[in-house]
């Protein structure tokens, strides 16, 4: 087992660095950081711009072969990611922003997950009843609800609540308050900002893996190894728990586990209307600034996710599939 994940490690950190040298070059190809100094008042020179890009290796004046170079060799030897068009570190917004979006959305989707298998596996076993039917109507309507309607909607419900206590036990925008100190005042302002964006995360995000989780598993119910297992003397329940659920899970488990650069970088909407600065609303800075190192970075950084996501999804279908373990 190890000796395969590190094979797997080792193959993942390969195409990281394939992955992210392709993408310096594609975004030289598309991006200008030379467009953010054109245009103001009072107007710059090609000079004044030039000196201005050149010691942040982002003057197109230089051969790309040599901006790469320096870029990649920078990386290499002070794993430094270079600097914006107007200055500001990659390193230090990489390293803020990804910890902002990590206690957005990681809480959310374990949640959603949670909920959503949960679910699957509670109307699976009570196929065509009255709480599967119902069920499946409260994921439909929720599946197709716009993230930035059921914002709105939570934020609304929340400024009610604080309006009807008299105080705010909710907050709206951003992730911490100012001024704050101590471990527990520190938690709670922390779980105060959270409450609401991680209910928007949930709302919209369970009804995937509560559907996924009900297929998989009714078609397993209904596999001979379950059948058998019923015909030796075990109710349906156990049945569904100790076989039918462990191998309907597998798809689930790979589908959560690859799921993790999407939740980092793609909760753009959730971000912007809770002014969470998270990797979503950095991701969006970065084009519209023309900023190449940002988007480099922000690429390697969801490439490592992918890869820590695959070799997740391997341990769980070791895991959760006994014939895997023993092959």
């Amino acid at each position: 087992m190890i000796k395969f994940l590190l094979r797997r490690t080792l193959g993942w950190l390969l195409m990281i660095v394939v992955a992210t040298n392709v993408t310096y070059f594609l975004a030289w190809a598309f991006l200008d950081p030379r467009s953010n100094y054109i245009g103001r008042r009072p107007p710059l020179s090609e000079d004044q711009i030039n000196r201005l890009l050149e010691p942040r290796n982002l003057s197109d004046t230089v051969p790309l072969l040599q901006r790469w170079w320096h870029w990649f060799t920078d990386i290499l030897l002070h794993w430094n990611w270079g600097v914006s068009p107007v200055g500001q570190s990659v390193n230090a917004q990489i390293a803020y922003r990804m910890w902002v979006s990590g206690e957005l959305v990681l809480g959310a989707t374990i949640i959603a997950a949670v909920l959503g298998i949960g679910l699957g596996v509670y109307t699976a076993s009570r196929q065509y009843k009255l709480a599967d039917r119902v069920w499946q109507g409260i994921s439909i309507v929720t599946m197709n609800i716009p993230i930035v309607v059921a914002a709105l909607v939570i934020v609304l419900g929340a400024i009610a609540i604080n309006d009807t206590l008299g105080f705010r036990l909710f907050y709206v925008t951003g992730a911490s308050s100012d001024g704050v100190t101590g471990f527990f005042p520190v938690l709670i302002d922390t779980l105060q900002h959270l409450v609401l964006p991680t209910i928007a995360l949930v709302f919209i995000g369970y009804s995937s893996y509560h559907f996924l989780q009900r297929s998989l598993l009714l078609d397993n119910i209904k596999a001979d190894y379950v059948r058998t297992a019923r015909a030796k003397g075990l109710t349906k329940q156990q049945a569904i728990r100790k076989h039918a659920l462990r191998t309907s899970m597998i798809p689930v488990a790979t589908q959560l586990a690859f799921n993790i650069p999407a939740v980092f970088t793609g909760a753009v909407l959730t971000e912007t209307i809770f002014a969470w600065n998270g990797m979503g609303r950095y991701f969006v800075q970065t084009i519209g600034t023309n900023d190449v190192h940002g988007v480099v970075a922000i690429a390697a950084f969801t490439a490592v996710l992918t890869a820590i996501g695959a070799i997740l999804a391997d341990i769980a279908v070791v895991i959760l599939d006994p014939r895997v373990r023993v092959s």
